[in-house]
Order: C-alpha cells, then sequence, then structure tokens
C-alpha cells in the first residue's frame, strides 16, 4: 500500500484535506511535525505522496511549502484542490474568553485571523506552533484555561476541546489550497490541466518581468497566479512563480516552455497536473497551434530548392 505524508497531527486541516481525498482507503497516511518533514520524506521516498497546504486565500502562499518546492526539492506537483477553512478559537471546557492569555496556533492561521484578535483579544499573546492540531493537543495536555488554540473543529473534537467563539477567520470566505506531491511523476493531460513553474532571472533588469509574462500573453495562455520569492541570495533578487493553464503536452504550452528556458538563467519545472474546477484554454490554443502547424509545413513544401 503508498503511503502519503501529512502536516499533523490528528485533527490538522491537512487531515481533513487527507481524509478526503482517501476516503476509499487505499493509501495509508503518515503524520509529519513539519511540512519540511512532508517533503523531505516524499523527496527520500519513504511515502510515495506527500500533501501540503500552498496558498491560501486570506494570507497568500504559504512560505513553508513553497520554499521547499523552490529550493530543496525536486518534487511535482500531481493534484490540486480547494478546502474551505473555518478557524475556531477553542480552550478546555470550563475556559472563559476573559480567562485567556495565550492563543497557540500555525502562523498562517493565526494570520487568517488578525483583525478578530485585534478586536477582542489585543492583549493576548500569539504563540507559534507546527500545526493547527498540535497547538489544540498542547491546550488539551497542559490543562491551563488560560491557553486557547486556533485551529479546525475536528482538532477540538479529537482533543476534548470546546470551541469558545466559532469561525473567527477575518473573512469567511476563506479557502486553502492543497498539492499532493510525488517525485519523477508527471500526470498525463486531461483538458483540464494546469502547469507551475519558477522562473530565474540572469538579472534584474527593467522590462525583463513584461518579456516572462509577454510569452505567454503572445500564445494565449491564461496565467492563473503570478508571485515573486525572494531566491536567498541577497535582499531585492527575486524569482517568479507562474501557475497557467494548460499542460506540458499542450503543443503551445511546450514551446513557451522552451522559449523561457533558452532565455532565462532557469526555469523550475513543478509539474503539470489536473485540477479542479478548470477549463483549459490551452487545450483549444494547442489544437490551434497544430493546425497553424500543419499550414506552415504546406508552405514550406512549397519552397523551391535552389
Amino acid at each position: 500500500m503508498n503511503k502519503i505524508g501529512y502536516l499533523g497531527p490528528e485533527g490538522s486541516f491537512s487531515y481533513e484535506a487527507i481524509q478526503r481525498i482517501n476516503s476509499s482507503g487505499t493509501l495509508k497516511i503518515v503524520a509529519f511535525e513539519s511540512i519540511t518533514e512532508v517533503v523531505q520524506n516524499t523527496e527520500s521516498e519513504s511515502v510515495q505522496f506527500g500533501l501540503a497546504p500552498i496558498e491560501n486565500s486570506i494570507e497568500g502562499g504559504v512560505p513553508e511549502t513553497l520554499d521547499q518546492l523552490l529550493f530543496h526539492s525536486d518534487l511535482m506537483i500531481q493534484k490540486d484542490f480547494v478546502l474551505d477553512i473555518h478557524e475556531h478559537l477553542q480552550a478546555l471546557p470550563e475556559a472563559k474568553l476573559g480567562d485567556i492569555k495565550e492563543i497557540l496556533s500555525y502562523p498562517h492561521a493565526a494570520a487568517q485571523c488578525r483583525s478578530w484578535l485585534a478586536k477582542n483579544l489585543p492583549k493576548v499573546k500569539i504563540t507559534a506552533t507546527n500545526s493547527t492540531s498540535e497547538a489544540s493537543k498542547i491546550v488539551a495536555e497542559t490543562k491551563d484555561k488560560q491557553l486557547a488554540a486556533i485551529g479546525p473543529e475536528s482538532a477540538a473534537k479529537v482533543y476534548g476541546l470546546s470551541i469558545l467563539r466559532p469561525k473567527i477567520e477575518d473573512h469567511h470566505d476563506n479557502q486553502t489550497k492543497f498539492v499532493i506531491l510525488a517525485k519523477n511523476k508527471i500526470p498525463n493531460l486531461t483538458g483540464s490541466d494546469r502547469t507551475t513553474i519558477a522562473c530565474f532571472q540572469h538579472s534584474d533588469r527593467p522590462g525583463s518581468l513584461h518579456s516572462i509574462v509577454g510569452k505567454f500573453s503572445a500564445r494565449g495562455i491564461n496565467l492563473t497566479k503570478l508571485e515573486s520569492r525572494p531566491t536567498k541570495k541577497r535582499l531585492g533578487q527575486y524569482c517568479f512563480i507562474i501557475e497557467f493553464d494548460g499542460h506540458v503536452k499542450d503543443p503551445v504550452v511546450a514551446d513557451c516552455l522552451m522559449d523561457l528556458h533558452t532565455e532565462l538563467a532557469k526555469v523550475k519545472f513543478l509539474g503539470s497536473y489536473p485540477t479542479q474546477g478548470s477549463e483549459s484554454i490551452a487545450k483549444a490554443n494547442s489544437l490551434a497551434w497544430e493546425n497553424a502547424t500543419d499550414w506552415l509545413n504546406s508552405l514550406l513544401k512549397q519552397v523551391q530548392k535552389k
């Protein structure tokens, strides 16, 4: 049985996500203490797949996941899907809101509740944990009614906590995108696919980003995400994470990737994969590209030889 790693312990949002994709029980799930450990164990193939949060609708990209994929592994995305996220303030059953002096949570989760916390618990200390479920576990084990955790309802149920205030996220349409990762695997195209790459420049110069984006525009490829990340080399030096409709097997996408590869210092391929609820514009573009190629070849055959 193949194994899939996730950010645990039991009760985390990652645990909820993994229950959704493993409803048939065909995968053995393995909990790790950090996203970094999930990536490392998938890279070493001690687990065949890894699941990690990559983007949140309130806080944007998840830095730990992005940096692991960009700089510390060669894993590729196999699939993405979106999970609705509700953050709950939870504590021991006997605790009241006025008792709380310290809140534990994963930094990305706490940040999703920034405005609520500033308004309702402005003087409370916020302490980072490796996951939301770890925060709930610590609160349950310490039995300190001055401690609370921010996390999913499932964590409160697992660790016997009460929900002091439900749904404290600042925006109630809060969602997180998760990705399934694997080594040396590219899923075949489905016609509803996305591709993610990272572009590294030789040097920063006027119009360099425009030049990169223009290659997609010229081919009619729809960009769904553009995000910069520091290259870790020096201040002000960035790479660009680009997500777009289409698959590496689409001729128009392949042509664009080759064009980028010839001009940039590095193009890191992070995967072509089926995506939740997306129509692949590049599928239509690739057919048009094939027709155009046939047309051009018919013209070339008519070029007279010397």
